[in-house]
């Protein structure tokens, strides 16, 4: 998961998730039932994206992966800017991209978590 289709594709794939251009026409935004969980620019290269990350892991991954900062324009204490390369494993990707939609929904509602599920 190296490019902006398969990043796009595996969002599309989760349960209550949209695209929107709430920004400009650059900034591409997955959100999951009108909250953000995932952001990119479509112009920036190399590919990069931010995700919501519990602020302890977002700390761990920060020190463990260089590609990993705090969030670009974002909350660095809750966001991550991840640059992607042919190095990154796609389940890693996967895994970070799950996170922050999982983050996003537990702050709903046990029945919005229940529609989700």
């Amino acid at each position: 998961m190296n490019n902006i289709e398969a990043v796009r594709e595996y969002c599309l794939s989760k349960k209550g998730v949209e695209e929107t251009f709430p920004f400009d026409n650059d900034t591409l935004v997955f959100k999951v039932l009108g909250k953000m969980f995932l952001l990119t620019s479509l112009t920036t290269s190399p590919f990069r994206f931010n995700v919501k990350c519990d602020p302890i892991i977002a700390i761990e991954l920060r020190e463990q992966y260089p590609f990993i900062i705090p969030g670009f324009h974002m909350d660095k204490t809750h966001w991550n800017t991840i640059t992607i390369s042919e190095n990154v494993s796609p389940q890693f990707v996967a895994n970070w991209i799950d996170h922050s939609y999982e983050l996003v929904i537990r702050k709903m509602s046990k029945k919005t978590q229940a529609l989700l599920k």
